[in-house]
């Protein structure tokens, strides 16, 4: 009896050490070892790829944002604001559960390609994107019409932000041909030269246009 006493007391003294050293090692050390390799050597992904200018945090260049006016549409839904770059629209719908925090949930519509409902809206959104932007709907490019899966989406296609750039230089009074200019400096290519697409990060876009207009 005492031998079993003592067999298991032994035992539970292994594993409460065991679990001291674990939660010391997994819990503490690790975490901040990998945090502080990440800060050094991946400091901006790290914190989340965020933005700043003139030291205030203006957002992250991997979550998309409106640029809209204060007033509204027939429908009660913000206008854009046409001095700024606009990014792809969203499926994002408000949030719902956790309704201590004023947010957007990620997300996407979910209709399907035979949709009458987004056949509907795509068709709407073209004659939008063309009217504000003064061109022609059959120029628009289909990330202009098309919700991202995420509905965040960053970014934009060289072309539907080359088709903003009329607009945008002139609601801002810039020459035309600085604003194209702008758009070009801000275009990135492939991943590796061949993974997806050229593309726009309409953040980025927007805080060199905000610059080039202040004339800094």
């Amino acid at each position: 009896m005492n031998i079993s006493v003592r067999n298991a007391a032994r035992l539970a003294g292994a594993g409460l050490r065991a679990l001291l050293v674990l939660t010391v090692v997994c819990g503490v050390i690790y975490p901040l070892v990998v945090t502080g390799l990440a800060q050094l050597a991946f400091h901006d992904k790290a914190n989340g790829s965020e933005l700043k200018v003139d030291g205030k945090s203006v957002g992250s260049g991997l979550l998309g944002q409106s640029y809209t006016l204060d007033k509204k549409d027939k429908d009660g839904n913000p206008l854009p604001d046409p001095k700024f770059f606009q990014g792809r629209p969203s499926a994002a719908g408000p949030n719902t559960e956790n309704t201590q925090y004023k947010l957007l949930v990620s997300g996407a519509s979910n209709l399907a390609a035979d949709s009458k409902v987004l056949l509907d809206s795509v068709k709407q959104r073209r004659a939008d994107v063309a009217a504000f932007n003064g061109v022609s709907p059959s120029s628009v490019p289909v990330d202009a019409l098309t919700a991202s899966a995420s509905g965040v989406d960053p970014d934009i296609s060289p072309e539907y932000a080359e088709l903003q750039a009329g607009r945008v230089a002139k609601a801002n009074g810039l020459p035309a041909d600085k604003v194209e200019q702008l758009v070009k400096d801000h275009t990135d290519g492939r991943q590796l030269g061949f993974m997806g697409e050229k593309h726009v990060n309409v953040l980025k876009l927007n805080i060199a246009l905000k610059e080039l207009a202040s004339g800094e």
